[in-house]
């Protein structure tokens, strides 16, 4: 059988193949040296910059479809059709740029706990869309998800063989402690033929498939796997299948940390392709082989109450599926899907909610923000938040969109841009209105009008009413042991004439064993919610961390820095605070928008930083404008990969920048000075693909020149001076 004979010599494959992920980067990292024909020089006038030496060629080497746009050269994420494709897939340099760069933050309570769990099944118009774009897109009204503290868990659905989730879903699910999976589904008829090939044979030939699906996740850095056939089974393949599920699930949890498994209810333990909308006896033998169950969406009360016995004490492993579209016979679903939370959490089970982005795809675009807020809204009582518990603790708001691009409150680049890795942490969102009378609220909600950094910020609007003196607004929920000397830093300001003050505020757990020196307690009783003094004169060693502390910025921001020394202290919440001034007797309201916050370890900001280093430019494309409009005659579009090294663990990301230098004499004789650099993109791993740079052609006799730099964006979230930023140049020359 030839499908077996492919499975068998892939397995050999894959026992050859066995290194761990540093050995294979290792490989493709000589694969690239050994194609990298440019001759590179080091000169000290550079100020340290590799300079390497190209003549222009419109002849191209092609790049890998499969992981570049074929008409931009644009990095792209990608999916595996086949088995095939599946089993010859092995880590290419190509490959890194779909690894995630942000691990899976540390949270609480753990995946683990037995509290009911939420899943979100992102499903919108076949996937990979904008999204692919692994360096970001200039798209008008993206979809953008940020209620991420309501979700644990995050599924990226294609009809693709092998859905593996753009790498921007990754990093931004993961920045919020929500584990990311990829979807593994076979359909119809060739879908049969498929789980033939691997199921029906001996135990290496799913054991192969299994492994390769365990490889990816780990290469890629999500969380693993649902596993959806929607194809009935021959009697030795529905067979083999639980002992392949217990076999996939050992070896992710072996290699994954915090890996999962989930089955979706399709298929009977006799093969048969049937929906049960529930866990019963037909399908319990694949619940029992691996993580969790995903059930199918056309339940009633009845079905969860039959589960209950089915489920014993894995009862938050049951993921009742909700489609938020409501196709079928569903009890709710749209703008009443909280119908269908109220009953799964009547009896204790898990959500799977199916395709919420239905706001996007089927109401107003204009509306979307608002749309997506009364969503969430309306489910935010059966929907159990989760807490961030490590530092650095750092967010701009920025939704990883925006219309144009702000770098610390200078604008960089004005246009449309999506670029999901670049979303930072989300607070919680809502309308709250002040006990009483109602005549005191507030509203918390993003807003891409302006922004502090990146390309959003949160807009605060309310009314503070005369009886009440301050209104404090929870943002985000911690549960972080706090070292002995940590900062803090509120970036804000307040729209419109008013006198309402603004201060951050705290809450610390473990109150009997909680030391807190230079800090105001609020509650007299508990002693557990404080409100820092702001920093007065930062200390000289944190210059390049509190350099802008206490004053007015540009475009009416401001700063306000916060020591706070404590011993055996947890920090708890964090909030806003916006309060009256002293005598007035008025309703006071307020529009603050916040552009930043940051607690931050002392230590970690005294640290010396890693240095980018070794940064090369390869697969360099030149091409002609299309047009008079594109550019002016005299210039050339290119594109090329810049690669660096840097310990990624220590950056947030990378900003790429570029300065062309005109030369109008012989490269003998020195360089002029170099124009401002100009903003290209953010990176999240060690490499950026410039695509159709505008740069001056060279002319006889001359040298063009263009140097790229690299600037690491800590953890902490300070500047990095210039001069320590990562340099190279590209010299180039018309053909003889």
């Amino acid at each position: 059988m030839e499908d077996a004979a492919v499975l068998t010599r892939a397995a050999a494959r894959r026992r050859g193949l066995a290194a761990k992920e540093s050995g294979a980067l290792e490989k493709t990292g000589r694969r690239l040296n050994q194609r990298r024909p440019r001759r590179r020089i080091k000169e000290d006038a550079e100020e340290e910059a590799t300079v390497f030496r190209e003549v222009v060629n419109f002849n191209p080497d092609p790049l890998p479809v499969r992981y570049y746009d074929k008409e931009t050269t644009k990095p792209i994420s990608f999916y595996l059709s086949s088995l095939e494709e599946l089993l010859a897939w092995t880590p290419l340099m190509e490959d890194s740029f779909n690894v995630a760069l942000q691990p899976l933050e540390c949270r609480q309570p753990p995946l683990s706990s037995h509290r009911p769990r939420t899943l979100l099944c992102h499903d919108m118009m076949g996937g990979y869309l904008e999204d692919r774009f692994i360096q970001g897109s200039a798209v008008q009204n993206p979809y953008s998800f940020y209620h991420w503290q309501y979700i644990d868990i995050f599924v990226y659905f294609s009809h693709h063989m092998v859905t593996i989730p753009p790498v921007g879903w990754t990093n931004a699910a993961h920045r919020h402690g929500v584990c990311v999976l990829g979807t593994f589904i076979t359909e119809w008829t060739d879908g049969a033929k498929l789980c033939e090939a691997f199921l029906a044979g001996d135990s290496r030939s799913y054991q192969t498939v299994a492994d390769q699906l365990v490889q990816i996740a780990q290469f890629f850095h999500f969380d693993g796997w649902l596993i959806n056939i929607e194809n009935s089974l021959s009697a030795v393949a529905v067979q083999n299948m639980p002992v392949f599920l217990r076999y996939l699930t050992a070896q992710l949890h072996q290699r994954v940390p915090g890996g999962l498994v989930l089955w979706y209810d399709s298929v009977t333990q006799s093969g048969q392709l049937k929906w049960q909308d529930e866990l019963n006896e037909h399908n319990r033998v694949f619940f029992e082989s691996c993580d969790g169950f995903f059930t199918n969406y056309n339940w009633k009360e009845e079905h969860l109450e039959r589960m209950l016995g089915q489920a014993g004490e894995r009862l938050v492993d049951v993921y009742v599926g909700v489609d938020v579209f409501a196709r079928g016979n569903v009890v709710g679903g749209r703008f009443d899907t909280d119908k269908s939370l109220e009953l799964i959490r009547k009896h204790g089970f898990s959500a799977a909610l199916f395709a919420p982005g239905w706001v996007y795809e089927c109401l107003e675009k204009s509306s979307f923000f608002q749309n997506q807020d009364k969503f969430w809204n309306l489910l935010e009582r059966y929907l159990p938040t989760h807490s961030i518990c490590s530092l650095p603790f750092v967010t701009s708001f920025c939704l990883g969109m925006g219309t144009r691009r702000v770098c610390y409150g200078q604008e960089q680049a004005v246009g449309p841009w999506y670029h999901p890795s670049a979303q930072e942490t989300q607070p919680l969102f809502g309308e709250h209105k002040l006990p009483g009378d109602n005549r005191g609220w507030v509203k918390v909600h993003c807003c891409l009008a302006d922004s502090w950094h990146g390309g959003s910020s949160l807009l605060l609007e309310g009314v503070i009413p005369p009886e009440v003196g301050n209104i404090a607004v929870r943002l985000f929920s911690l549960q972080v042991p706090l070292p002995h000397k940590v900062f803090l830093s509120l970036v804000y300001k307040l729209e419109g004439p008013t006198d309402v003050m603004v201060a951050l505020e705290l809450t610390t757990g473990d109150a009997s064993s909680c030391h807190i020196g230079s800090i105001s307690s609020l509650n007299a009783e508990t002693g557990s919610r404080h409100r820092p003094r702001p920093l007065r004169v930062p200390p000289t060693k944190l210059a390049r961390w509190a350099g802008r502390c206490g004053q007015q910025l540009s475009g009416g921001w401001i700063q306000r820095c916060y020591e706070v020394n404590m011993r055996g202290c947890l920090l708890r919440d964090l909030f806003v605070n916006l309060s009256r001034p002293p005598g007035s007797q008025e309703a006071e309201s307020f529009i603050c928008r916040l552009g930043e916050i940051q607690v931050v370890d002392a230590n970690s900001l005294l640290a010396p930083l890693p240095q980018v280093q070794g940064v090369t430019v390869t697969q360099v494309r030149w091409q002609q404008p299309s047009s008079e409009v594109e550019a002016p005659s005299g210039h050339l579009r290119l594109s090329c990969t810049l690669h660096w090294s840097y310990l990624l663990l220590q950056a947030r990301c990378f900003r790429i920048y570029c300065s062309e230098r005109r030369r109008g004499r012989s490269a003998s004789r020195g360089l002029p000075g170099p124009e401002k650099p100009m903003f290209l993109g953010l990176a999240f791993v060690n490499q950026y693909r410039v695509v159709d740079l505008m740069v001056e052609a060279a002319g006889p006799s001359q040298e063009g020149h263009v140097e790229f730099l690299v600037e690491p964006v800590p953890r902490e979230g300070f500047q990095v001076p210039q001069a320590e930023w990562g340099r190279a140049a590209l010299l180039y020359s018309a053909p003889p």
